[in-house]
């Protein structure tokens, strides 16, 4: 199958220390992918690298064969690519509906001007990107809360919102940062539940940072294992969970605040 996204010898370096050390993987179309390791293995800053927050040092990366390293992250945006973060960035004074319409400032038809005169094509998109933005909501049981502050509601609850704004992109690709952290069983749960529907309804390709090994062995199809920086395994799930190597690195792993 086709590479929705494809890495190829990338290298990450900050002031002489090597973050990333010729990293190299494919995430097939429609898959969903893992990207695992111990604290301070290198798998934020790589993600930080395929959504344009860092540059890469060297190497590519391309989205359906179209090379994106070093662009920023609003043109990643037309190259369908969307993603969450392991701390939730919302307007917390603004309503839930409001967080979830900020992500769709890539399909509002028009520019500054028809949108700050509201012509009839661009309130006719506003209404139906609303109801799309309540429908997601909906799906995540979020739906009676959209017109509630964000600041009024949980940490965990922030995940939800934060999904659905960038579903409302409408992403080919889109890289979730830690979302299992701060959730409760249950919400664990739901969210494993939602995000196989979504991979089963239509043409997305998740990518998913995460420590939950539960949740990454009910989600994916593959995984990355990156220690300090570089591959050290890539396969399933399970055969991450039973490799010496893997099992090596967390356990050697130290009891610190390094960068994951």
């Amino acid at each position: 199958m086709e590479a929705r996204l494809r890495l190829r010898d990338v290298n990450l370096n900050f002031g002489g220390i090597t973050v990333l050390d010729d990293v190299s993987f494919d995430v097939e179309a429609n898959a969903i992918f893992g990207l695992v390791g111990p604290n301070g293995a290198g798998k934020t800053s790589l993600f930080n690298c395929i959504s344009g927050h860092y540059k890469p040092s060297s190497g590519s990366i391309a989205i359906d064969e179209n090379e994106v390293s070093g662009l920023a992250p609003s043109r990643l945006a037309a190259h369908g690519l969307a993603r969450t973060f392991q701390h939730p960035a919302l307007q917390l004074t603004a309503t839930v509906l409001e967080n979830v319409l900020l992500g769709a400032h890539t399909r509002l038809p028009g520019g500054p001007v028809s949108w700050s005169l509201r012509l009839p094509f661009t309130a006719r998109s506003e209404h139906s990107l609303r109801e799309e933005a309540r429908a997601l909501l909906e799906r995540v049981g979020l739906g009676s809360a959209a017109d509630v502050p964000a600041d009024e509601l949980s940490h965990g609850l922030h995940k939800g919102i934060e999904l659905c704004r960038a579903l409302l992109s409408k992403p080919k690709l889109l890289l979730l940062d830690e979302p299992a952290a701060g959730l409760s069983h249950g919400e664990v749960e739901s969210f494993i539940a939602t995000v196989k529907a979504l991979r089963d309804e239509g043409d997305i390709t998740v990518v998913i940072v995460e420590h939950h090994m539960g949740l990454i062995s009910a989600l994916t199809d593959r995984v990355v294992v990156l220690d300090h920086g570089r591959t050290l395994l890539e396969g399933t799930a399970a055969e991450a969970q039973t490799n010496a190597r893997v099992i090596e690195a967390y356990l050697g792993q130290e009891d610190d605040d390094g960068a994951a």
